[in-house]
């Protein structure tokens, strides 16, 4: 069911801002809460940046809902009154894109991977928005919409704006097949999207975990500044950030391969498999059986 105006526009007064941090000179992001998308939390559970030029704004993913985007655009309002001009997607899951309406209907281009078509128009995509306007109401709700990319992109390639050269480079297949990552020269910032998960365990769900343990290694190579995680605080000490993701994905992967070579039940892989490296981590007990469940399947698979 809509929520009433009166009712929305309350809700709208009641969203606290977006707290700001700085990240560079003319770079900002905001921090996702690590948690799993509530009501409580209006589906703040990633993160979003933006660059600011002297030609317009440049925008890194769009948030979990229309109201906070509203939110991220008052924050970007707080520090200039340039136009957003483009919204990069680093790919196309619920907690990152259901803010792109926001920005399109302010005329900014959306800029994504083309991979990511398949995902938009897919039945999953729209089942799961489905089931946001039941479970994250009033936030998402009957007037929440996906929305496609202006421009989607079939190679690597370079945004410049207002002087700013923004390296935009495939990293996909990965957490996701359309995941794009985004390189600031000027500064060596790395929005990472979800192939960083900063401090806590990432969701593999059923990426390819054997390439998105290449991507990380490829992104080591742009030898960062900082990182901009999809999840997480910000990164001053990259190189360590992306080597625990790598890390964590490489553990799965042999852990579970052993199991799934000498066919050993996953419940008796599982439990005796030491998890004490990330046990401390945020979200192990949520996302690890899973991580190590779809990664046992996979590995069984590769094995036949």
């Amino acid at each position: 069911m809509a929520v009433a105006p009166v009712a929305r526009a309350e809700q709208a007064q009641a969203i606290p801002p977006l707290p700001l941090q700085q990240v560079a000179e003319h770079i900002w992001f905001v921090q996702g809460q690590a948690a799993l998308g509530s009501p409580a939390n209006r589906n703040f559970i990633s993160n979003a940046g933006f660059i600011v030029t002297r030609d317009g704004v440049v925008v890194v993913d769009a948030l979990g809902s229309p109201d906070l985007a509203r939110a991220l655009l008052a924050a970007i309002r707080s520090v200039t009154d340039q136009p957003v001009r483009f919204v990069i997607v680093t790919h196309y899951h619920a907690d990152h894109i259901y803010g792109l309406q926001v920005f399109k209907e302010q005329g900014a281009t959306i800029i994504a991977r083309q991979e990511g078509r398949e995902y938009l128009n897919s039945e999953t995509a729209q089942r799961r928005l489905e089931a946001s306007r039941q479970e994250l109401a009033p936030w998402v709700d009957a007037r929440t919409h996906l929305v496609p990319a202006d421009r989607w992109l079939d190679a690597d390639t370079t945004l410049t704006v207002g002087g700013e050269h923004l390296q935009l480079r495939h990293v996909g297949p990965a957490h996701t097949p359309e995941d794009l990552a985004v390189f600031v020269e000027s500064s060596r910032v790395l929005f990472a999207g979800d192939l960083v998960f900063r401090g806590r365990v990432p969701y593999v769900g059923t990426a390819d975990s054997q390439a998105w343990i290449a991507a990380l290694s490829g992104l080591i190579d742009l030898k960062p500044v900082v990182i901009v995680p999809g999840h997480g605080a910000l990164s001053r000490e990259p190189l360590a950030d992306l080597t625990l993701t790598r890390d964590y994905l490489q553990y799965l992967r042999k852990s579970m391969a052993e199991a799934a070579a000498n066919l050993e039940p996953f419940e008796d892989a599982y439990a005796r498999t030491d998890w004490s490296a990330f046990e401390h981590l945020p979200l192990f007990g949520v996302a690890n059986r899973i991580n190590a469940y779809n990664t046992y399947l996979l590995m069984e698979q590769a094995g036949r």
